[in-house]
C-alpha cells in the first residue's frame, strides 16, 4: 500500500521565494500529493490556502521555528489552521536546547505546552530530528527522552530518516520503534564516503561553526539515489501507521538543480509503485 507523497517546500526554496504559485504548480505536475511548508514567504494564510485548494494539493504539515511558536502560539497555530495544515513540526533546536545542554529540560516542557495548544486548533505537533538528538543523557537518547516525557496526545514523531542513519540507527527499525506514533516520515537520501565532515550543519545552511578545510565527504541525494534502504523505510512507514511520507533534500547534488532533485525523487518513488 502506497501512502500519499508530499515534498518539503524548503527543498526548492529558491524557486518558492521567486514564485510560490508556479513552484506549487510544478510540484503538483511532478505527481506529488501534498506539501510541507517551511515558511509562508510573506503571503497571508488565506492566499496560501487558495493556491493549495486550486491545485488540489494536501497541506500536510509545516516546519515552524520553535521561537516563532513560543512567541505567539495561538496566532501561529490559527494561521496554519486557516491553511488546513494537519501537522506542525519543531524543525530544529539550537545548541543550548539539545540533549544534555542547559535548556534541554525547559525545551521538553515548552514542547509539551505547545502540543497542547496545537491540539486546540486541530493540529498535531511533531518533532523533526537531526542527528544531535541521538546524544545520550544518562544512557538514553535525547530523542527517546523527549518522546517518553511528552505524551503522545501532544507530540508525535516526524522521523528524518537521513539523520536517524547519521545518528547511528537503522531508519526502518527506528520507525518500527515508534509504531503508532509516526504519522509523517521524512524520506531523505544521502551519499557518504569516509568520515562525516566536522561541521555537518553548514551543509543545511546553519553556520554554527567554521567550515572544514577538507572537502565534504557527505552529500544529500534524491530519494533512491543514495545509500538509504528506501524500500525498507517505506515498508516500515506503512507498517507503523504513517499517514504521509515527505521528500526532503536540503541541498542539491549530482549536478541537478533543486527542482530537478525533487523530480528525480518522485520519479524513483513512482518506479517502485509509490
Amino acid at each position: 500500500m502506497a501512502l500519499p507523497v508530499a515534498v518539503q517546500v524548503y527543498s526548492v526554496r529558491d524557486s518558492a521565494e521567486a514564485n510560490l504559485a508556479d513552484t506549487l504548480r510544478k510540484i503538483k505536475e511532478m505527481g506529488y500529493d501534498g506539501v510541507e511548508f517551511a515558511g509562508l514567504y510573506g503571503y497571508a494564510p488565506e492566499y496560501i490556502k487558495g493556491l493549495i485548494d486550486a491545485l488540489e494539493l494536501i497541506p500536510v504539515s509545516a516546519h515552524i521555528p520553535l521561537d516563532e511558536m513560543i512567541a505567539d502560539p495561538e496566532g501561529t497555530f490559527a494561521a496554519y489552521q486557516t491553511i488546513g495544515v494537519k501537522f506542525a513540526a519543531v524543525p530544529y533546536v539550537t545548541p543550548e536546547r539539545r540533549p544534555g545542554a542547559e535548556k534541554f529540560e525547559e525545551t521538553i516542557e515548552v514542547i509539551a505546552k505547545l502540543g497542547e495548544t496545537a491540539k486546540k486548533y486541530g493540529i498535531t505537533l511533531l518533532y523533526h530530528n537531526h542527528d544531535f538528538e541521538f546524544t545520550k543523557v544518562d544512557g538514553e537518547y535525547g530523542l527517546d527522552i523527549l518522546y517518553k516525557r511528552v505524551p503522545k496526545e501532544f507530540l508525535e514523531t516526524e522521523l528524518d530518516t537521513c539523520w536517524v542513519n547519521v545518528g547511528g540507527e537503522v531508519p526502518a527499525e527506528y520507525i518500527a520503534k515508534y509504531n503508532g506514533r509516526t504519522p509523517v516520515v521524512h524520506l531523505k537520501d544521502f551519499y557518504m564516503s569516509g568520515k562525516l565532515p566536522k561541521h555537518l550543519y553548514a551543509l543545511i545552511g546553519i553556520d554554527e561553526e567554521e567550515k572544514d578545510d577538507e572537502p565534504s565527504t557527505f552529500e544529500f541525494r534524491p530519494v533512491g539515489h543514495g545509500m538509504q534502504d528506501m524500500p525498507a523505510i517505506l515498508e516500515a512507514s506503512v507498517a507503523s501507521g504513517a499517514q504521509y511520507v515527505v521528500v526532503e533534500q536540503d541541498e542539491p547534488s549530482m549536478g541537478l538543480s533543486r527542482m530537478e532533485c525533487i523530480k528525480a525523487s518522485r520519479e524513483y518513488l513512482k518506479s517502485i509503485g509509490w
